[in-house]
């Protein structure tokens, strides 16, 4: 009797460590794939059992989170949703996230690692943090002016502090409310749907997420690379150009926009305060292709990888084109193309001595109660130009206010900097062109530039012949550096 009882109980040894086992399999090895699982709901029931943390601008909430009473219990709310929707993007139950919701999701679903008190707490009790917060680089008031600027036009404003790169708007129109998608059900399937099928594309992140050729304001890009490689003897010297100027290999005629603008064998200085396709034309085929694609990428054009958290879209100046293609390209032309934010880089970058910072959208991140997770802090993205270039950028971009294309953006007790753009558009250039204006401002009383901005105005309802980078465009930054410098004074 007794061996059979050592027997069973030998047998049920056996089955109690291979439950043991099992169960290890389970929890341990297997944890991570039944995690992902798309059948499993503990994860996401868990994820949305709890206020998701906040989004702040100047120190206050942008966001916020109300009890639905369902299964996924806490839905994300936004206020004004639209004038910060580019900021940020969406947190929905049912189409994940996007731009800060997604860059900082750890952060403010409190699932990051970074939140607990205790180092590996969360994987091993598999809990969660209260979300913890994000606090951006937004200028309220800033952000406020572009949004009222535009007016619902499409287009898009960037703005920067040309020395940090704290990225002090983003705003882009016509725009959306990320509140009507962020829970489930038949209304936000049908407010997807909606927003989706307009042609207006109010999620479309203008500001970062799209490109549009440049027109005149890259010429201050091509005026780098004229200084920064001894073309011209100096901002003051004639430039030996023809107009209208033959583009090389063709026959093909190249005119300047405005008839009383004296182009003819103008002065760099000159050419850029009324803006002569001519000039800057005849001289990016000077500087040559390889010098040229060289400037424009110490401005940030031809990178994939700028992130401010979210990537933006990358700017473009083709490295293989023939003369012809060239001398388009240097006046904002042929295949060449940015975002705004790119554009605002380049103001910036000029603003600051030459030394481009790189632009970030993220402060510093935060446990619930306020204490420090993770700060961005600024960092050199390139040497764009020598400090001497960017002074003699500087007097030139403040002639195109005082005196020239650009007086739309005059600031009283502020040093204003800026350049026009007129851009093509459409097939055989037969849409309304787009309006650009790139500027930066320096109140009088300040030791450096404070606000370097880049506005892009799209409008189909525009007449042609009103569109202009100083008519549309240049109010609209003059209205955001106005607000970044008030803010300055208190």
């Amino acid at each position: 009797m007794t061996k059979y009882i050592r027997r069973a109980s030998a047998f049920c040894l056996i089955l109690l460590v291979a439950l043991l086992v099992n169960a290890a399999r389970v929890q341990v090895f297997q944890a991570g794939s039944l995690d992902d699982n798309s059948a499993n709901r503990r994860s996401t029931i868990q994820r949305y059992d709890q206020p998701r943390g906040n989004i702040l601008v100047n120190g206050k909430p942008i966001t916020g989170s109300k009890d639905s009473g369902q299964a996924l219990r806490y839905e994300r709310t936004y206020k004004n949703g639209p004038l910060y929707s580019p900021v940020t993007g969406y947190a929905s139950q049912t189409y994940g996230t996007t731009f800060v919701e997604s860059a900082e999701d750890d952060i403010l679903a409190g699932t990051d690692p970074m939140l607990s008190p205790i180092p590996f707490w969360n994987e091993i009790s598999r809990t969660q943090e209260p979300g913890g917060h994000v606090e951006t680089t937004v200028n309220a008031a800033a952000q406020q002016a572009a949004y009222a600027g535009l007016g619902g036009k499409k287009g898009a404003v960037a703005a920067i502090d040309p020395s940090t790169g704290k990225i002090l708007a983003l705003v882009s129109t016509p725009s959306y409310d990320p509140g009507d998608i962020a829970g489930t059900g038949t209304a936000t399937t049908d407010a997807w749907a909606r927003l989706n099928a307009s042609s207006d594309q109010p999620m479309l992140n203008r500001a970062i997420r799209q490109t549009y050729p440049p027109g005149s304001t890259f010429k201050v890009v091509t005026a780098a690379a004229v200084l920064e490689n001894d073309v011209v003897n100096g901002i003051s010297t004639p430039t030996d150009t023809p107009s209208p100027y033959t583009l090389p290999g063709t026959t093909t005629v190249l005119r300047n926009e405005s008839a009383s603008a004296a182009c003819e064998d103008a002065t760099l200085e000159y050419a850029l305060q009324v803006s002569c396709n001519t000039v800057f034309a005849n001289l990016g085929v000077k500087v040559g292709l390889a010098d040229m694609v060289k400037t424009s990428e110490n401005f940030g054009f031809n990178d994939s990888g700028v992130r401010v958290p979210m990537t933006a879209a990358r700017s473009n100046f083709d490295t293989d084109m023939n003369q012809s293609q060239l001398a388009l390209s240097s006046i904002g032309q042929f295949n060449t193309a940015a975002t705004p934010l790119q554009m605002a880089m380049v103001a910036a970058a000029v603003a600051n001595g030459g030394t481009l910072m790189s632009p970030y959208l993220v402060d510093r991140t935060t446990t619930s109660d306020g204490t420090t997770v993770s700060t961005t802090g600024s960092k050199t993205y390139k040497q764009a130009m020598s400090p001497y270039t960017a002074t003699q950028l500087q007097q030139m971009m403040v002639n195109v206010v005082e005196k020239g294309t650009g007086t739309n953006a005059r600031i009283s007790g502020a040093t204003v900097g800026g350049k026009t753009g007129t851009a093509q558009n459409g097939v055989n250039n037969e849409g309304v062109p787009y309006a650009w204006f790139i500027s930066y401002a320096q109140a009088d009383d300040a030791s450096q530039p404070q606000v370097a901005v880049a506005v892009v105005v799209e409008d189909a309802a525009a007449d042609r012949a009103d569109i202009s980078g100083g008519g549309s465009a240049a109010p609209i930054a003059r209205a955001v550096m106005e607000a970044v410098l008030n803010s300055a004074e208190h």
